[in-house]
């Protein structure tokens, strides 16, 4: 699969691709982007990766005998009564390690990629402009943050639905919801999930422009994400910790309760905007300023 610059003519030079149009909008620009990362295997070994996620939690629990209570991640228990939980259950899991690697992967790709295989100075021939390009590649990363939660819920959905019974939903306040409810919860979820993965996605933006090596960039990326959840599970550093990128991540218990408690929501926005904003400006200070050789 061709990299994001190989947007060129037929001639090998910058251009416009056949039928579309000029590669200086905007619009197009990012479509075409969005049409190059999801169209690679990489992307979608990524998201087949945490669509195994949920398989696996729902065989397992099919094929043992019991679930203690209590034991194992949150809802684990509930699964065998309810196959929706296995999707609750799923990203659950995926949110301390599964989740961030595959947007570290993703975000550190973002310029790094083009440097390394030598058309980024391509893409900044045409009237594209290193802003608009930056925002083209974040604005791609975060279709990768909103499609990965995604699906791991639908995944976890649809192989609960299929071994198990499915049902009302008893929420952490106690009150039941019919199943269609609860299937717009996971989808709220799914999106929480998307907002917390935006400051991660941002930091590696950052990275990326620091380096043509891609692999470093995304190490360091999902490193950075170990450290953030590694400080925040110090008592020690309890002042640090709502200001950590991963403080929230795991707070979207409070979209299963009647009614929806968003205050977590919102502080988890606008932690995230936050690093948005300052990682997103140093990007924009490296980038702009950077001597694009490859």
């Amino acid at each position: 699969m061709l990299p994001s610059s190989a947007r060129l003519g037929a001639s090998g030079t910058p251009g416009a691709e056949a039928g579309a149009a000029p590669r200086g909008s905007g619009l197009s620009l990012l479509w075409s982007e969005l049409r190059v990362l999801f169209g690679r295997r990489r992307t979608w070994a990524l998201l087949l990766a945490l669509a195994a996620i949920p398989v696996l939690v729902a065989v397992a629990v099919r094929i043992s005998s019991t679930v203690p209570p209590g034991r194992g991640p949150a809802f684990l228990d509930r699964i065998t009564q309810n196959g929706l939980f296995v999707a609750f259950t799923a990203m659950l899991v995926s949110v301390p390690l599964f989740l961030p690697l595959t947007v570290g992967v993703v975000a550190g790709d973002t310029i790094a990629g083009e440097a390394n295989m030598g058309t980024l100075r391509y893409l900044l021939v045409a009237p594209t402009g290193r802003v608009r390009l930056l925002l083209v590649k974040y604005a791609g990363a975060l279709a990768f943050c909103l499609a990965a939660p995604v699906t791991v819920g639908l995944a976890g959905a649809a192989i609960g639905a299929a071994l198990f019974p499915v049902g009302p939903v008893t929420l952490l306040s106690g009150d039941v919801i019919e199943a269609p409810e609860a299937a717009l919860r996971i989808l709220l979820i799914a999106a929480y999930l998307s907002v917390s993965l935006a400051g991660l996605s941002a930091i590696g933006l950052f990275l990326s422009t620091l380096t043509v090596v891609p692999v470093g960039a995304m190490a360091a990326t999902v490193v950075v994400s170990v450290v953030s959840q590694v400080l925040d599970q110090l008592p020690q550093l309890e002042w640090l910790h709502p200001w950590l990128f991963s403080h929230y991540w795991l707070g979207f218990g409070d979209l299963l309760r009647q009614p929806v408690l968003w205050d977590s929501f919102a502080s988890n926005a606008l932690l995230q905007a936050g690093y948005v904003a300052v990682f997103g400006a140093l990007a924009y200070g490296r980038f702009v300023t950077k001597d694009v050789l490859s």
